[in-house]
């Protein structure tokens, strides 16, 4: 059974272990698809191999049929391009392109448990912007992780991440957040890219939570396209997202979402 600290759910070691295999299986096909991206590959057959790579490991897709009141969710992984934030829908439509970026999020389930992480890549070699809108979403989301730690506030996370992001002059993205990661993928709390320091749920060990920064270049404001999912920006300008499953340790964060070498 979980444990509770309020209403959040505090892991016993069983459950820890089983978050953990998930989120391998989770970093694995994550690894994978990011070593199938290249220029001229369309989005749908990225999304078509993520199927085939969660199925070769035992699992089974958690974006596939997700639902929202009534909108159902039609891919097996989220493939955001250039100015798409989140939920981007593999099409073959989708191109890529030398300069485009891609964010590639993989959430499986695994005997029961969630794993969850997302990578932005550039294709080819991109401009000195794009360049520095990815560095940034990557070192935020492991200075947001340094503040995963037991006797610490959710808030401490959150305004790590928003901070680190602002001095760099682009925005993070509001509408959407980190959250708690188990035998569901959202679970509480919610994990803000913005808050205040000392705000929000106390940190205990045996959490497990997605850190996940998603950061915009340009301005904070983001639109939802007429398919109900794919959120872009409203300005345009490119957005980068990270993500990992960490678990808070009576000796610190730990990164659950790394993949099999």
């Amino acid at each position: 059974m979980l444990r509770r600290s309020g209403h959040i759910a505090v892991k016993s070691d069983e459950e820890i272990q089983r978050v953990r295999e998930a989120c391998v299986v989770a970093a694995t096909v994550l690894e994978k698809l990011c070593a199938d991206v290249a220029p001229g590959v369309n989005t749908y057959d990225i999304d078509q191999a993520g199927k085939k790579y969660i199925e070769e490991l035992g699992a089974e897709s958690a974006c596939y049929n997700y639902r929202i009141g009534s909108k159902v969710y039609p891919a097996y992984t989220c493939l955001s391009v250039n100015d798409e934030v989140v939920h981007g829908i593999g099409s073959l439509k989708t191109i890529l392109r030398p300069g485009d970026n891609i964010t590639v999020d993989v959430v499986v389930r695994y005997n029961g448990f969630i794993g969850d992480n997302a990578r932005t890549l550039i294709i080819g070699h991109g401009d000195e912007q794009m360049h520095n809108l990815v560095k940034t979403t990557e070192e935020a989301l492991y200075h947001g992780i340094s503040f995963a730690k037991a006797g610490g506030r959710v808030g401490d996370i959150s305004h790590g991440v928003q901070k680190f992001v602002e001095k760099r002059g682009m925005s993070v993205v509001r509408e959407f957040v980190g959250h708690g990661v188990g035998r569901t993928m959202h679970e509480d709390p919610q994990v803000p890219n913005y808050g205040r320091k000392g705000s929000g749920a106390k940190l205990y060990p045996g959490m497990t939570i997605a850190i996940e920064p998603m950061v915009n270049l340009g301005k904070a404001a983001i639109q939802v396209d007429s398919d109900g999912w794919t959120a872009r920006t409203r300005d345009g300008l490119p957005a980068a997202h990270f993500e990992h499953t960490v678990l808070v340790t009576e000796a610190g964060p730990e990164i659950l979402t790394i993949s099999k070498k």
